[in-house]
C-alpha cells in the first residue's frame, strides 16, 4: 500500500508540451483541432444518423460502419478538446487522474479500431467469397459477438498497458512533449530502470497491430483471388469496389500505427507531433469521407435525409 500511495502522490500533475511556446502558433493549432474537430464530428454523426435511420443500410457492413464512426468520436474526444483548451487558456497542465483517463481510453479506442477493422474486413470476405452463405454467415447474433470481441480485445489490450503504465514511479520530470498523456512518452519520465515497460509497451502493440494487419491482408488474398474468377470487368470492378473504403482506410492506419510506434519518444521533434497529430486526428476524421466517397448507398440516403427524390448516378 505505501508503494501505491507513493506512485500516486509523487507526481500530481503533467505538463504537455506538445506544442511550441511561442502564442500565435498555438493560437493557430487550435484553429485548426478545432476546425478539423468539428468537421470529423458531423461526418460521424452524419455516419450514425443515416445508417441508423435508413432502411436500406441495416446490413453488417453499415452496422459496423456506424459503431467505427462512434469509435471515432469517442478516440479524438478524449483527446482533442483538452488540446483545445490548453492552447486557449496557455495552460499546459493534466491531473495525473486525468493524464490515466487519458492513457485508458485512448489505448482501448485504440485497440478497439483494430479489431473492428479487423471484423470489417472478414465481413467483406463472407460477402464476396460466400455469397449465397452470407446471411447464415453474418447473422445478427454473428456480428453481434464480433461486435463484443472487438470492445472486448480493445479493453484487454488497454488494461495491459495501464496496468504497466501505473505500476512504474514517476519521480520527475513532469513534462510529456506532446499534446495529449502518450504512454510512450509517459513511460520515458519513468523512474531509472523501469523504462523496460516502454519496450514492453512496443513488442506488444506490434504484435497486436500486426496480428490484425496479418488476418487482414490473408481476407483480402481470398478476395482477390475471387474477384479475379468474376469474367466481366464491370463486374470485377464492381465487386472489388465494395471493399474500396476498407482497404483505404487499413492501408493509411495501420502503416502509420506501425511508422508511429517505431519513432523516438525520449525527445521531442516536429516528425514526432506530426505522427500523432496524424494518426490520432488527421485519419478518424477521414473515415466519413472515404466511406462516402462514391458509396452510392450512402449518397441515396444522403439525399433522401435532405430531401431530395433524385438517385444520384453511379
Amino acid at each position: 500500500m505505501p508503494d501505491k500511495l507513493t506512485n500516486v502522490t509523487l507526481i500530481t500533475r503533467f505538463l504537455l508540451m506538445g506544442f511550441p511556446d511561442d502564442q500565435v502558433l498555438q493560437k493557430l493549432f487550435a484553429s485548426f483541432f478545432s476546425l478539423v474537430y468539428l468537421a470529423a464530428l458531423m461526418g460521424e454523426l452524419l455516419i450514425i444518423t443515416l445508417t441508423t435511420i435508413d432502411q436500406h443500410l441495416q446490413t453488417p457492413m453499415y452496422f459496423f460502419l456506424k459503431k467505427l464512426s462512434l469509435i471515432d468520436i469517442c478516440y479524438i474526444s478524449v483527446t482533442v478538446p483538452k488540446s483545445i483548451i490548453n492552447s486557449l487558456t496557455d495552460s499546459h497542465s493534466i491531473s495525473f487522474e486525468g493524464c490515466a483517463s487519458q492513457v485508458f481510453l485512448v489505448v482501448s479506442f485504440a485497440g478497439t479500431e483494430f479489431a473492428l477493422l479487423l471484423v470489417m474486413s472478414y465481413d467483406s470476405y463472407a460477402a464476396i467469397c460466400f455469397p449465397l452463405h452470407y446471411e447464415t454467415i453474418m447473422n445478427r447474433g454473428a456480428f453481434m459477438q464480433m461486435m463484443t470481441a472487438s470492445w472486448f480485445s480493445g479493453f484487454v489490450y488497454e488494461s495491459i498497458h495501464v496496468a504497466g503504465t501505473c505500476s512504474v514511479h514517476f519521480y520527475g520530470p513532469n513534462i510529456v512533449h506532446q499534446f495529449f498523456c502518450d504512454i510512450r512518452f509517459l513511460l520515458t519520465l519513468a523512474c531509472s530502470g523501469e523504462q523496460i515497460l516502454e519496450y514492453v509497451f512496443i513488442i506488444i502493440s506490434f504484435c497486436f497491430v500486426f496480428v490484425c494487419f496479418t488476418f487482414m491482408v490473408a481476407s483480402y488474398v481470398f478476395i482477390v483471388s475471387t474477384v479475379l474468377r468474376i469474367p466481366s470487368p464491370q463486374g470485377r470492378f464492381k465487386t472489388f469496389s465494395t471493399c474500396m473504403p476498407h482497404l483505404t482506410v487499413v492501408s493509411m492506419f495501420s502503416p502509420v500505427y506501425i511508422a508511429y510506434l517505431g519513432l523516438n519518444s525520449k525527445s521531442p521533434s516536429s516528425l514526432n507531433l506530426f505522427m500523432s497529430v496524424l494518426y490520432s486526428l488527421l485519419l478518424p476524421s477521414l473515415n466519413p469521407v472515404i466511406y462516402s466517397l462514391r458509396n452510392r448507398d450512402m449518397e441515396v440516403a444522403l439525399w433522401k435525409f435532405f430531401g431530395e427524390n433524385v438517385t444520384p448516378s453511379i
